[in-house]
């Protein structure tokens, strides 16, 4: 072994050894910044030199290459469901029909982890395949994805022929919460809870994606075993964490069925302090020999079974009814509640969803109501007991002002939510900045979500306009940073300066106001003074631009905090006038409306829909009679029949051509 590829294996060697000790032991013991250095090193060695580069490399875990689609994977041991209890009656049912078989059972009893069941298979104490579930015999190959789960051990600690073991892929409560807000952040859809999050991270085609998900696991099950003989559940655990595994810790045996219930009561009163959801317990015989001779239906074993804990509900009083702001500028009303014990936890506060929930059921301040945890994560007051009002009960009124900033708070018509409209509102600055570096926006190159946090957390910025201000000094020991990449940054905020009006218009993030938007607003007024004089009345006589589009430039232009943002980018020397060629608009197609259908040859539909765009005229996805031309390319469909039904003028791309000339 030479010098190189004997450094690469003790780099390998030893972080994974960090790895475990960080992930599963809960006991760094060394910090991040020297951890990053030693895996800094490994990655350009390995660069350098991949023919030694070990299948164990923890720098799989950052994710490999997209695959196409995932390959299926046939589960020699079937992976099984549960048999389900929902009272202590079944569960002794379940007792008895145990008993009838194995007299002295005894029995192990496990937190039912909700998310998403895997198998994992190592072959001489190599990870080498993992797959989903699926529907229990043929599941789907995701090995990419879970190599960069960092409690899933790339390499056992002892060189075993062959293991395969079940386990429960789930996302942490924190985690789950950093992923919508990110998503939230960004315009995107939410997911409903940490295990459909759980799941869609682990079905990613991008293992990269998924690595940034911080997905975790439990293990709880030996499915195959060659090397070493196991007894019982409890010693099959106990196994697996020696060989580096992350399993469930309560390894107790309970030699009765009243003993085994009781700590699933107490499971379920645990629940709300877990940072993990779990959807009940799982009471399982321990000896591995008695289940053998207890055996399996088709559909799930017969030596176990999953008690699932009722949504709990309890009675209390709402002493006041405030509002938070969400990262979207939604304003949401909390209720303040007598504190109640509730699925394992004290709870103070429950949703109230919006103004119309609190309507539909009449809510008042001062009522007796009855509140549930909504998967057990979400307090929300479901009913209201009207028999015990005394008359002193309050109505509930929405603030005119956000208590945030101050910013007016505005609904506008066919919608549910009031919002805040405050540029530099403390509850959306996130969402606010993203938007404004984004590629459609002042597309500044090199400016995520994770640096605009890093920023944010540091108070280097509070406004997407301190971003001219920050130096190259104070964002180089950032992480995913360095001198070179944040004198890159600096050099793309300085080059966005130069940008055209338009960017910046739509930068600002009003609502209803897009890209197109924009480039009429820029082309119509030229300066940005002259658009913030603009009023209500005369905007809407622009071909384009809406009623309610006018309210909402007019509203945000109004905004004190507006006023100082725009002034901060002034003095920083954002460009704000609109001095280009393309300000004097050709509008051949003003008031008309194309649709696009079919392959076009020599234009992307995006192309063409910009061409029609920038000469005044609209695009839709959908034919009707006000529509003016359809573009149609080779298999136009159904688009290209409804044109004709209608007597709609259809065009080719040469016809097209002739008209933009």
């Amino acid at each position: 072994m030479n010098d190189i590829e004997k450094r690469i294996k003790e780099l390998t060697d030893e972080l994974n050894y960090h790895n475990h000790k960080y992930y599963v032991d809960d006991s760094p013991e060394i910090s991040d910044f020297d951890f990053d250095k030693l895996l800094v090193e490994l990655e350009e060695l390995e660069n350098e030199y991949p023919q030694y580069k070990s299948v164990n490399s923890p720098t799989a875990r950052v994710g490999g290459e997209a695959v196409k689609a995932f390959d299926e994977v046939r589960h020699e041991v079937p992976m099984l469901s549960q048999q389900k209890a929902f009272s202590f009656e079944e569960i002794q049912d379940f007792d008895r029909r145990v008993k009838a078989v194995v007299p002295d059972a005894g029995y192990v009893v496990e937190q039912k982890i909700d998310g998403l069941s895997v198998s994992l298979e190592y072959t001489d104490g190599i990870f080498t395949r993992g797959s989903t579930r699926g529907d229990g015999i043929t599941g789907e190959d995701v090995t990419e994805n879970l190599r960069t789960i960092r409690t899933i051990p790339l390499k056992l600690k002892d060189k075993i022929p062959f293991l395969e073991v079940r386990g429960e892929v789930f996302l942490s409560r924190i985690n789950f919460e950093k992923i919508n807000a990110l998503l939230e952040a960004t315009s995107q859809p939410l997911f409903a809870n940490p295990r459909n999050a759980a799941a869609g991270s682990l079905r990613q085609l991008d293992p990269k994606i998924a690595a940034k998900r911080k997905l975790d696991i439990f293990v709880f099950n030996i499915q195959q075993i060659q090397g070493a003989e196991i007894k019982t559940h409890i010693e099959g655990l106990e196994f697996l964490q020696k060989q580096g595994f992350k399993t469930i810790l309560d390894k107790t045996l309970y030699n009765s069925i009243e003993a085994a219930y009781k700590r699933v009561e107490e499971i379920g009163e645990e629940r709300g302090t877990l940072y993990f959801d779990i959807d009940g317990a799982v009471i399982k015989v321990d000896n591995l020999a008695d289940r053998e001779l207890l055996g399996n239906t088709a559909k799930f074993p017969r030596w176990s079974i999953a008690y699932k804990y009722p949504a709990e509900k309890q009675t209390t009083t709402i002493k006041d009814i405030k509002v938070q702001v969400g990262r979207t500028g939604a304003i949401t009303p909390l209720a303040v509640l007598d504190t109640v014990h509730i699925a394992g936890s004290n709870v103070s506060r429950a949703t109230l969803h919006n103004l119309d929930y609190i309507r539909e059921k009449d809510i008042r301040v001062g009522d007796t109501v009855v509140i549930e945890k909504a998967g057990d994560i979400i307090p929300a007051v479901v009913e209201v007991i009207k028999e015990k009002r005394n008359g002193s009960e309050i109505e509930f009124e929405m603030p005119t002002h956000c208590l945030e900033c101050g910013a007016l708070i505005v609904r506008e018509e066919g919608e549910a939510a009031y919002r805040c409209t405050g540029v530099n509102c403390p509850a959306q600055r996130l969402r606010n900045i993203i938007h404004f570096v984004s590629r459609t926006a002042m597309n500044i190159d090199g400016l995520g979500p994770s640096i605009i946090e890093q920023m944010l957390e540091r108070h280097l910025i509070e406004t997407a306009a301190d971003l001219y201000y920050v130096q190259a000094e104070d964002i180089a020991d950032m992480d995913k940073m360095g001198e070179k990449s944040a004198q890159n940054l600096i050099s793309a905020l300085e080059k966005s300066k130069t940008n055209p009006l338009y960017r910046l218009i739509n930068s600002f993030g009003i609502r209803h106001i897009g890209e197109k938007a924009a480039k009429i607003l820029s082309a119509r007024y030229k300066t940005l003074d002259n658009l913030r004089d603009a009023t209500v009345e005369e905007l809407t006589q622009i071909p384009d631009i809406g009623e309610k589009m006018a309210i909402s430039i007019v509203e945000f232009f109004a905004e004190g905090q507006t006023k100082e943002f725009i002034l901060k980018l002034e003095k920083a020397g954002i460009n704000c006038i609109d001095d280009s060629e393309n300000s004097i608009v050709d509008m051949r197609f003003q008031n008309m409306t194309f649709v696009l259908t079919g392959t076009l040859e020599k234009y992307k539909r995006s192309e063409a829909g910009k061409i029609i765009e920038n000469y005044g005229g609209k695009t839709s996805s959908s034919v009707s009679k006000k529509t003016t031309y359809v573009l149609a390319g080779s298999d136009a469909g159904s688009k290209l029949d409804k044109a004709q039904s209608l007597g709609v003028t259809v065009i080719s791309e040469d016809e097209f051509e002739e008209m933009i000339k």
